[in-house]
């Protein structure tokens, strides 16, 4: 298979840099960089040292000045650092012109979050996503990954040699067309997997049960809260992009109807455009759902920040607008009665809950109700027994609470979608 990049598994130290040209923004960069530090530290890479150098304007070549740039590479060789991460975007040509004056592997955000994906992704439609964003990132940096671009091909051996064949393709042009070839089958299967994906909705739509999904910033507890839910065993851990597949499972809720809760990627700070549209397959269970229940990490120092993140990606997504409960999740870390109160001014409507200790998940069972009531309708059926299908299709389509018997007649209490209502309403037992 066409490998876009040729370079060392791994890297063990890593320098990271950010550069701010506002310093209005000086504490957003700040925090941004702390974030970096994390994903590199995701991938198993050793942070020795961090710069948040301030600059006065962007640079073409290297986004700051000569001098600046040189202070950082001379830090970089003083701590053995064999990466220097920078947390700003580089264009292709700035990667290059950092790595051949630094003779180091220099890469950035994207690129960090990317071999995270690479390293996370477990299912076919995530590995197909990652491969798809990987490519359309490597495209435009072919030109640094190889040192025999200026190979010509197509001319040796035979009569007439190059003469009467041609100069032929460039190694680069040879390896373009492989890229550009492995993303159109990566596009194809993923609109396959679109259409699979299209097929299951079309399924649940049929049954008219009810979906939510869980969005947030990474780490927040989205899968942990799935877990508490719904007694699933989706892998949940205290760390970024923990989850890239998409899991859906039915839970009850308390009026006894049925909803399905999906978990879904969680979202980051610059979350690379070109990965929006790769997972667009799994985010769109966002777009589609009925409500959204967006998880926020309590214990957070940034959770205005992520908060607005979610939102900004959400409304990139086409889902802006949408019913959404916000949970203040780990709450039970929290001790601090002025941290709760600040919370409580800041997401004044959102429900306080614990995956762990199971805190407030009543509460957020209610909500879920709540946000469907106009959807089913709870009602008693008197249906004759020799329409027992009527039974099976209340069982089928809707959720029976119970079933009794009286005479010839079935007594069925059932919660029930607007549609079955409509077409069993004869049958509805009038009070006594």
């Amino acid at each position: 298979m066409f490998e876009v990049r040729q370079k060392p598994e791994m890297v063990e130290r890593a320098l990271l840099v950010r550069f701010c040209f506002d310093p209005r923004e000086m504490d957003e960069a700040e925090s941004l960089l702390d974030e970096l530090g994390e994903l590199v530290k995701t991938l198993g890479i050793e942070v020795v040292d961090s710069v948040l150098a301030r600059c006065r304007d962007m640079h073409k070549k290297l986004l700051c000045g000569t001098g600046k740039a040189d202070e950082i590479v001379s830090l970089a060789r003083a701590h053995d650092c064999d990466v220097i991460v920078i947390d700003n975007g580089l264009a292709p040509s700035q990667q290059r012109e950092w790595e051949k004056l630094a003779d180091l592997c220099v890469i950035d955000r994207e690129e960090v979050i990317l071999d995270i994906f690479a390293k996370r992704a477990q299912t076919k439609e995530a590995r197909l996503q990652v491969e798809l964003a990987r490519m359309q990132y490597a495209l435009p940096r072919l030109a640094r990954m190889w040192g025999h671009l200026d190979r010509e091909g197509g001319s040796g051996g035979g009569q007439g040699g190059g003469a009467a064949r041609g100069m032929g393709e460039k190694q680069i042009e040879v390896d373009r067309r492989l890229a550009n070839l492995s993303i159109d089958r990566c596009k194809r299967e993923l609109e396959h997997v679109r259409k699979q994906r299209r097929t299951q909705r079309k399924e649940r739509e049929r049954l008219e049960t009810p979906h939510a999904a869980i969005v947030g910033y990474t780490n927040a507890g989205k899968s942990s809260l799935l877990n508490a839910l719904s007694g699933a065993e989706v892998m949940a851990k205290d760390m970024l992009f923990a989850t890239l597949d998409t899991t859906t499972r039915r839970i009850d809720l308390p009026d006894g109807q049925s909803l399905l809760l999906t978990d879904t990627v969680g979202f980051v700070r610059n979350l690379p455009h070109r990965l929006v549209e790769a997972f667009k397959a799994t985010l769109e269970e966002a777009v589609l759902a009925d409500f959204l229940i967006h998880v926020l990490d309590a214990t957070s120092p940034e959770i205005e920040r992520f908060h607005r993140t979610t939102l900004e990606v959400l409304d990139e997504l086409g889902a802006e607008g949408k019913p959404t409960i916000t949970v203040l999740n780990k709450i039970d870390l929290v001790e601090d009665p002025e941290q709760i109160a600040s919370l409580a001014r800041m997401f004044p409507d959102a429900l306080r809950v614990s995956a762990i200790t199971r805190e407030g998940l009543d509460q957020l069972l209610d909500a879920c109700s709540a946000a469907l009531a106009d959807r089913v309708r709870c009602l008693d059926y008197r249906i004759p027994q020799q329409r027992a299908d009527l039974v099976g299709l209340l069982h089928r389509d809707a959720k029976v609470l119970s079933t009794d018997y009286e005479g010839n007649d079935i007594l069925v209490r059932a919660v029930v979608p607007p549609v079955l209502a409509g077409r069993l309403e004869a049958f509805v037992a009038q009070p006594a």
